[in-house]
């Protein structure tokens, strides 16, 4: 039976919408950035997201062919921004605008949060900052007393959308509550949230598995897309969306995303709690656990230093490899994943083409993130038998070759793994299929696999514990 789900990501800088069949292959897809001003990365409107996203899904849905069959378009889910929250009336109108996850003037809050929930989280999550949700909540609360009784419910950024969708705005998914403080391993809201911290009860959404059905597609809105009241799914964090999208969603599956930053996630049956707070873990749909972490290593450097002719930069990489140089590509001072060092500093070779560094930058990369595996496997005790990866990095095929070597594991990179097509995975994972494993293994594609070459290997393993020698050297490490 043909079937159809519906995806929508609301990023900090634009929308995206996608409409996908049971196998994942995109049917059609339309975008726009939006158009914000200098306080965008402090507070967004919600308002410009809704209005973004029914403009795109009218151009989406109206685009398609005369005789295409909306009627078996099942379903829509949203992913968007881990963190940002936004306070509603008793109308469900926003009082404030979004509070974004990248807003920093609730850092003071977010230290006295994490102090707190130490004392009350004994093993539960407790790396609270500014850019988690439930700092900008307290923030909000002591820099705007006056609204306090106004405030009926606090959401998070896809929670509005599902919520003009559906019309239910009171109910939330695993991965947006943890950064607002529910305990995610016991579900339920902690005491010390409304005891210590004076949120009240109601305030707090009800918290389900990711992928759960909570309403159906609004009348007004499925007469004007020409649809059935479709189901609406909880909504999803970004960077969980993308790894849904990846395909990693069993245990033992892990992915490597190389955009700006490194972003590592996977999957573990037991929870993995890391006292240094390098690592999160949120709950997966199906019980299991979802630790990740970013590191702020990633391939900035290339657009920074390298921008032009990439593939030259590529093929004389290719050349060189392995270096036997130690390097790491630190653009910004301080590093949180897989060190929490905030005073380390970028690694640069002394008496060194640019060439050859750009292929020890490459190698650099590979051993931060060959560190974060150590690190995971470390502290959850389960082995990383395959990489799943996506992101701009990826495409470099030298660098692939060179991440399989210094990991000694295959490496997969994705045929596509954005957050829109992550959504629609968790749309279609409880309606067409039994699970968002069901889900993923049937809408994601490997688009190659790259496995160690032996000889490679032998070699990256001596230049990687040069490397961590180097770290400790530095007291990085």
């Amino acid at each position: 039976m043909q079937a159809y789900f519906i995806g929508i990501d609301i990023g900090t800088q634009g929308a995206r919408v996608i409409l996908v069949d049971q196998r994942g292959i995109s049917i059609a897809s339309a975008s726009r950035s939006f158009v914000f001003d200098e306080r965008a990365r402090e507070e967004q409107s919600p308002a410009v997201w809704w209005n973004a996203c029914v403009e795109l899904l009218d151009e989406m849905l109206n685009g398609l062919a005369a005789d295409f069959d909306k009627s078996a378009i099942q379903a829509v889910s949203v992913t968007s921004t881990s963190g940002t929250v936004i306070p509603l009336d008793v109308n469900n109108q926003p009082i404030h605008d979004a509070i974004m996850y990248s807003d920093g003037r609730s850092a003071e809050q977010g230290k006295r949060i994490q102090e707190i929930a130490l004392q009350h989280m004994k093993d539960g999550y407790t790396g609270f900052n500014a850019s988690s949700g439930i700092s900008k909540m307290l923030w909000f609360m002591e820099c705007y007393p006056e609204h306090r009784g106004r405030i009926a419910l606090w959401i998070h950024a896809s929670d509005y959308m599902v919520g003009k969708l559906s019309g239910v705005y009171n109910t939330t998914d695993y991965t947006n509550a943890l950064k607002s403080g529910y305990d995610v391993a016991n579900l339920k809201w902690p005491a010390y949230i409304i005891d210590e911290l004076g949120l009240k009860k109601e305030w707090l959404q009800t918290v389900v598995p990711s992928g759960t059905v909570v309403g159906r597609l609004q009348k007004d809105l499925a007469t004007r897309w020409g649809l059935n009241e479709i189901e609406v799914i909880v909504g999803m964090t970004d960077g969980c969306a993308s790894q849904v999208a990846s395909g990693a969603v069993k245990p033992g599956d892990w992915n490597t995303t190389i955009g700006t930053t490194l972003v590592i996630k996977g999957v573990t049956k037991k929870q993995v709690v890391d006292p240094l707070g390098r690592l999160y873990s949120h709950r997966h749909p199906e019980g299991y656990w979802m630790p990740g972490g970013a590191s702020n290593t990633g391939a900035d450097w290339i657009t920074v230093d390298f921008s032009s002719d990439i593939l030259q930069w590529n093929q004389t990489a290719e050349k060189l490899i392995p270096t036997g140089k130690i390097a790491w590509p630190l653009l910004q001072d301080g590093e949180r994943f897989p060190l929490s060092t905030p005073y380390a500093r970028a690694i640069v070779p002394e008496q060194i083409s640019k060439s050859e560094l750009y292929a020890a930058n490459l190698e650099g990369v590979a051993c931060i993130e060959r560190l974060a595996y150590e690190i995971i496997e470390e502290l959850s005790d389960e082995k990383i038998a395959a990489v799943y990866t996506a992101g701009g990095g990826s495409n470099s095929e030298v660098w692939l070759k060179i991440r399989a070597a210094v990991l000694n594991v295959p490496i997969y990179k994705c045929k596509a793994a954005s957050g829109a097509l992550g959504a629609a995975i968790m749309a279609a994972s409880n309606t067409y299929y039994a699970s968002v494993t069901d889900a993923a293994s049937h809408m994601t594609a490997m688009e190659k696999a790259i496995f160690p070459e032996v000889e490679l290997v032998a070699k990256y393993e001596a230049q990687y514990q040069q490397f961590k020698e180097k770290l400790k050297a530095l007291n990085y490490l």
